[in-house]
């Protein structure tokens, strides 16, 4: 599995470890920040992390974590039900 957040301030080339990244978004979500899906649908999940007040991307989420998938459920971005 590939799980990886993208930080500014973290890791080489901005990149960041993240064991469950499930919490990490919940974490986002909870914390104000919207989210919006960048990949095409496939086995590997990428998400913009974005801020809350303006949708500028702070950090970007990766992981082909099937938790994740199932949490998304279909969903392509935070806004949607």
């Amino acid at each position: 599995m590939d799980e990886r957040v993208d930080e500014p301030a973290s890791g080489p080339a901005g990149e960041a470890t993240s064991g469950d990244p499930v919490a990490t978004l919940r974490r986002w979500e909870d914390s104000g920040g919207t989210w919006r899906r960048l990949d095409a649908g496939g086995p590997t999940v990428r998400l913009s992390l974005c801020t809350c007040t303006g949708g500028e991307e702070v950090s970007r989420l990766v992981s082909a974590d099937p938790a994740l998938v199932a949490y998304l459920d279909g969903r392509w971005a935070s806004d949607q039900e």
